[in-house]
């Protein structure tokens, strides 16, 4: 592997020009289709195929007469009873609502009704003739069209739904990318200031966070073509693109203004800088998607697509900082080492003390009462990870919005005028039609009906529809209960669930019962890297158990956060009283996969010094030293990345922001600071231990002691 670095190193150098035309050329050929990546993208995708919502909503589509599985209705807003602007806005949906809409168009019986009401809320339920990706497209481009929420010359309009619901959710997700990116760049600009201290250097990390972002915009247009893709997509590439590119680039670029500062020419310091944390991007990188991919295992539209964001932005994120940064460093070579006029002088110079430097203290501290330390860190870590004990999971979507996003706003005041069970009634399919009396006697006289329907046959007289009416909302604990009980139920005939209550109940379960397989793919797989890359059995183990320390302490603080609300006051967050369902199995790959970076830069430094000098205590030291400012750097970055999306509107990015954002700085914090050198104390040589017949088998992966050609030369001499 080192020998394929060298050579795209040395044609890297050779073909700089080449390299920049072509990554300017992708980037600037990428950057009208990624302004255009939501278009094909949409909400919901958390629907489970073979539950009893899907079987529902297949049935509703194909089995009975004049409904189906998707509703949208328009609500108007005639509180003021003002006949001639309700006529006024009925006209406007009519002439202008359905521009560029196929799946769904108006029913003129219903628009002829909504004009003549008096009511104070008029609704006008729509005909859905598409399926429920076509429907939440439909609500989308009806929303633009009507610009709902407005009043203008006539009513102001909302639209209600399911549909709806997941229309809205693209477009508050949509205005937290770009408010996040247009806040977020500015601040990562500043850290990587502070860090390299040189405007080139900082520059270079971030020219590559927008360079994958861009592509990867690009290429999530193009696969949203073909393959259904969910909204949160672009918020899960953005935010983790950023913090994946300027990440790789900074260990690359840290080495290679370390090599300048040992005396290398830029030439011999890219080299090395390529062979050694080139590689290890490299191969981080490729166990990051490895990781992302495990999330295949949930069988949930919503979660595949987020992984393949991911997968991409970290694939050319990889790409960039191993082709495109060595193209840049080539260029601007000592520059990237030296401060600019404004940043020298704002810098003050001092001598360096003598004696040891603060990490080789730090370490001496800790491996003097390494047991209290280690203690104390798992004591702290489990601490904070023990709310997870109760996490509660949900799909549901009303509460993800602001209290006066408009479509929030617009089923608040259907729920006010109909009352909240109208917006998301329970569907009852059997298998059969001798039911009536068993609505009539079992159904009705359960606690949180409202109303039930009159029984309606399928099609071919084989089936039975009811429509049960709760009481309180869909999203609602009384509703649940309701949904529990339903099911608790023994009809004469087979029964299935659907409507928005259960099919946040079936998707959930789906989720949550898939996480144990998500996490052992990654813990299986973080065990097999680390043991090729550090050849000892032991240290795997150990990095297996401080990662997952570092999840189960991210769950923790979420179920603070969110579930809790302990911070809403300072937050300015409104609690759910939950977390959302895809949430731990995205935090569970992502975590994992990002601190097998951290693990094999500093254990690799580690491993290297010890093979140098024979004592562990004097390897972990130096290894701590060489690259614990470097991991800090980047950690801070990555935190301050995931920490400004988690200011955003959405919960479920919210939740995706802070989960990440705490994992990050307690790995880089307390575990890597902590726990590793601690834990290595504690054990001695037994951190090296592997079996020989293991030992001779497994291939050489060893990226921080890596010589140059030129160190190869003397030693062949």
């Amino acid at each position: 592997m080192q020998a394929v670095m060298d050579r795209l190193e040395r044609f890297v150098a050779r073909r700089r020009r080449l390299v920049l035309i072509v990554w300017l050329v992708i980037v600037v050929a990428s950057v009208p289709f990624a302004g255009r990546q939501t278009e094909n993208l949409t909400g919901g995708g958390f629907e489970t195929q073979g539950s009893g919502s899907q079987l529902v909503a297949d049935a509703l589509g194909s089995e009975f007469e004049g409904t189906s599985a998707e509703s949208l209705s328009v609500l108007f807003d005639n509180r003021d009873r003002d006949p001639a602007k309700l006529a006024a806005a009925v006209d406007r949906v009519e002439r202008e609502g359905f521009e560029d809409v196929e799946a769904v168009r108006l029913n003129p019986e219903a628009a002829a009704a909504a004009r003549a009401s008096t009511e104070p809320v008029v609704v006008m339920p729509l005909v859905v003739e598409g399926d429920r990706d076509e429907a939440v497209d439909a609500a989308a481009t009806m929303r633009e069209n009507l610009h709902t929420g407005e009043e203008g010359d006539d009513l102001a309009v909302f639209l209600l739904g399911q549909s709806a619901l997941w229309a809205g959710i693209q477009e508050l997700s949509k205005e937290d990318l770009e408010q996040a990116e247009i806040v977020g760049l500015p601040i990562v600009l500043l850290i990587l200031l502070f860090v390299f201290g040189s405007l080139a250097a900082a520059a270079l990390p971030l020219a590559l966070g927008i360079a994958s972002v861009v592509v990867t915009g690009a290429i999530v247009f193009f696969l949203s073509q073909v393959y259904g893709m969910s909204t949160f997509v672009t918020n899960m590439a953005s935010m983790l693109g950023i913090g994946v590119a300027v990440d790789y680039s900074l260990f690359i670029l840290a080495r290679y203004r370390e090599e300048l500062g040992n005396g290398l020419e830029p030439s011999e310091a890219r080299e090395v800088a390529l062979r050694t944390s080139g590689m290890a991007v490299a191969f981080s990188g490729v166990t990051v998607i490895v990781a992302l991919a495990g999330l295949f295992l949930i069988d949930a539209k919503v979660v595949q697509s987020m992984a393949v964001g991911a997968i991409v932005v970290v694939g050319i994120a990889v790409m960039a900082a191993i082709t495109l940064l060595p193209a840049l460093i080539a260029a601007l070579g000592h520059r990237v080492a030296r401060p600019g006029r404004l940043i020298g002088r704002l810098r003050v110079k001092r001598e360096p003390k003598p004696g040891p430097g603060f990490w080789e203290r730090w370490t001496a501290l800790l491996m003097r009462r390494p047991l209290p330390f280690a203690l104390a860190a798992t004591a702290v870590m489990l601490l904070i990870a023990s709310p997870a004990l109760v996490m509660k999971t949900n799909t549901a979507a009303i509460a993800m919005f602001p209290e006066d996003f408009e479509t929030r706003v617009g089923f608040d005041i259907a729920a006010v005028q109909y009352g909240p069970g109208s917006l998301g009634p329970v569907q009852l399919v059997f298998e059969g039609n001798q039911v009536d009396d068993y609505v009539r006697s079992d159904i009705q006289s359960l606690p949180g009906v409202a109303q039930v329907s009159p029984p309606q046959r399928s099609r071919d007289g084989t089936k039975t529809l009811v429509v049960v009416t709760p009481q309180e909302s869909p999203e609602s604990d009384a509703t649940v209960a309701l949904v529990d009980r339903l099911r608790a139920l023994n009809p004469p005939v087979p029964m299935h669930i659907g409507g928005a209550t259960a099919q946040n109940q079936d998707d959930t379960a789906v989720i949550s019962g898939s996480l144990w397989k998500v996490a052992l793919f990654v813990v299986v797989l973080s065990f097999l890297v680390l043991l090729v890359v550090l050849r000892s059995v032991v240290l795997p183990i150990k990095a297996v158990l401080m990662n997952a320390l570092s999840v189960a302490a991210a769950y923790g603080v979420l179920v603070m956060v969110f579930q809790w609300g302990w911070f809403d006051s300072v937050t300015g967050f409104e609690s759910l009283g939950y977390v959302q369902a895809i949430t731990p199995a995205l935090l569970l790959a992502v975590v994992f996969g990002l601190s097998m970076d951290y693990e094999v830069f500093m254990l690799s430094r580690i491993k290297e010094r010890f093979h140098a000098t024979g004592d562990t205590q004097q390897a972990v030291s130096q290894g701590l030293a060489a690259s614990a400012k470097t991991i800090s750097s980047a950690a801070l970055i990555m935190v301050a990345v995931f920490a400004i999306f988690a200011g955003t509107g959405v919960p479920q990015v919210k939740e995706i922001g802070v989960g990440l954002a705490v994992a990050i700085a307690l790995d880089a914090t307390i575990v890597r600071l902590v726990l590793v050198p601690t834990t290595m104390q504690l054990m001695g040589d037994l951190n090296w231990w592997i079996p020989k017949w293991l030992d001779r088998r497994l291939p050489d992966m060893d990226f921080e002691s890596a010589p140059t050609k030129q160190e190869e030369v003397v030693t062949a001499a």
